[in-house]
């Protein structure tokens, strides 16, 4: 008998099951660059969200930007603050954001301190005076802020008092349909095992790594009930207009199929576009790999110059030369950027702080391709490129390099990149970094010992499926830029050697 009641009510579960309609849930956009992205499409509405971690990591600028963001008069915002810091304290650093709006206080926005009601009452009292607030004017968003700390304070509440207190606070604000956040101060240990965070719907987690000198922000969707989000740590960094995030998948979410038949374009020196069979195809990576001194960087401004002779508009990020240094030595090439910098046809973006991610500098550059419509885009160097970034980064310097030049070229950018390498004259490397798998095509150059004198050599070494020369040629570098001699090396042997000898006695 219990079985077939039991079968009964299965059933009837399930019929009222299917008659239900779907529910739509409505996503609320964060105001937060990049975190909208990070969450397949922002918050969820009517969540019950938890922004946990340590001090200073971020967790209240990031609710203040999300209130100023979507509450309106229509729909206000709730911010509680159970600190012993007053609202005015708080705001008085908070307005100095970008987001910031003083024309949403007391009106789309109310600020209420909790602090001594916390210290002095019982929970059920506090959790009373928010639920009357709430009843009475009905907001579309409530952010307590900092609900752990403050509650800590009294020492006669254990960590169950605080847990039922949550799970109180989420069954009011649930059933009034307010969109909730709760700012909570937790250690990495926590993490997995304080059972509060199971009442959550959403769970975004702040942390600060300390790496040697460099700080480096991250970030973490824990949880997020109902949608998928990008898993793994993302950074995020705190400016002048609050929160920007950089998803650690950026511009890899649409890939874009490469059409069979693509355009050349010129890399400038013409002997040297014969050689690559034409060019580099449009949409390309091209990396560039020499030791100091062979002339890297003024392939790349050639590169630049000519698509700026063609109209085409381009970006060159620079990593170990002010712009104004690069303006100047193209200038000794006979090459003039300074022009069309001025005219807005070449941006110039100088990446040198030493705390950097791939994703930030990552997210700068595609900005700027898509803000200025540049074909063409020169990254000098990866060396540089590398310094600058904080120490956690350079570990995994290969893989992030990778994902980068697949969402460069997903914008269908033409990529032009230098790389120093450690001449050596006993083997022939094409990348200390093994990046040379990511690039597209490789051009290699380098010194060799002749007669006494060293002299440059060229060789495209891989044009990805393109027939090119296998030639080994000599240039040099004037004040008309690069030039291919016409020197004949073929008598020459073990030129790449970088010490070659006659094939025999001249």
């Amino acid at each position: 008998m219990a079985r077939k009641r039991n079968q009964t009510r299965s059933l009837r579960v399930a019929k009222s099951a299917s008659q239900w309609a779907k529910v739509t849930i409505r996503k609320l956009a964060t105001g937060i660059p990049g975190l909208d992205g990070i969450l397949h499409g922002g918050l969820p509405e009517f969540s019950f969200n938890i922004i946990a971690g340590g001090p200073g990591s971020g967790k209240t600028t990031m609710a203040h930007q999300f209130v100023f963001a979507n509450a309106t008069p229509q729909r206000p915002a709730l911010y509680f603050t159970v600190l012993g810091e007053s609202p005015i304290k708080m705001l008085r650093y908070q307005q100095q954001y970008g987001f910031f709006d003083p024309t949403k206080l007391n009106g789309a926005i109310r600020f209420i301190n909790l602090s001594e009601t916390v210290l002095k009452k019982n929970l059920d009292e506090v959790l009373s005076e928010i639920v009357h607030y709430v009843e009475t004017l009905h907001p579309a968003i409530v952010v307590v802020d900092s609900f752990r700390t403050a509650l800590r304070k009294r020492s006669e509440l254990t960590e169950m008092d605080v847990q039922f207190f949550v799970q109180q606070l989420a069954l009011h604000l649930t059933a009034w349909e307010a969109t909730t956040f709760l700012i909570g101060e937790y250690a990495d240990a926590e993490l997995r095992e304080n059972p509060v965070f199971t009442v959550a719907d959403g769970v975004i987690w702040l942390s600060q790594v300390t790496e040697r000198n460099s700080v480096v922000r991250k970030l973490q969707i824990i949880k997020m009930r109902g949608q998928a989000t990008v898993p793994g740590l993302h950074t995020f960094r705190i400016g002048g207009e609050g929160l920007q995030t950089f998803s650690r998948t950026l511009g890899l979410e649409q890939h874009k199929a490469r059409p069979t038949r693509r355009p050349r374009l010129s890399i400038g020196i013409p002997d040297l576009d014969a050689m690559m069979g034409g060019g580099i195809p449009q949409g390309d990576s091209l990396l560039i790999a020499g030791s100091s001194g062979t002339g890297k960087s003024a392939f790349g401004t050639h590169f630049i110059t000519e698509g700026l002779k063609q109209g085409e508009a381009g970006i060159m990020a620079v990593f170990e030369e002010r712009p104004e240094d690069c303006i100047r030595r193209a200038r000794h090439l006979g090459q003039d950027l300074d022009s069309a910098t001025r005219d807005g046809k070449l941006k110039l973006l100088y990446l040198r702080p030493l705390d950097l991610s791939v994703d930030e500098s990552l997210q700068e550059i595609i900005d700027a391709v898509r803000d200025s419509g540049a074909s063409r885009l020169v990254i000098d160097s990866l060396a540089g490129f590398e310094m600058a970034l904080a120490p956690g980064f350079r570990t995994d310097f290969r893989e992030s390099l990778y994902r980068m030049m697949a969402s460069l070229t997903n914008t269908g950018v033409t990529v032009l990149s230098t790389v120093e390498l450690d001449e050596s004259f006993a083997e022939f490397r094409f990348s200390q970094y093994m990046v040379s798998f990511l690039a597209d095509d490789i051009v290699r150059l380098r010194y060799i010992d002749i007669d006494g004198a060293l002299r440059r050599i060229l060789t495209v070494v891989k044009m990805r499926d393109s027939s090119h020369s296998k030639q080994i040629r000599e240039y040099e570098i004037t004040r008309h830029g690069v030039e291919l001699t016409g020197t004949r090396l073929d008598q020459y042997r073990a030129l790449i050697s970088g010490i070659p000898s006659y094939w025999k006695n001249p």
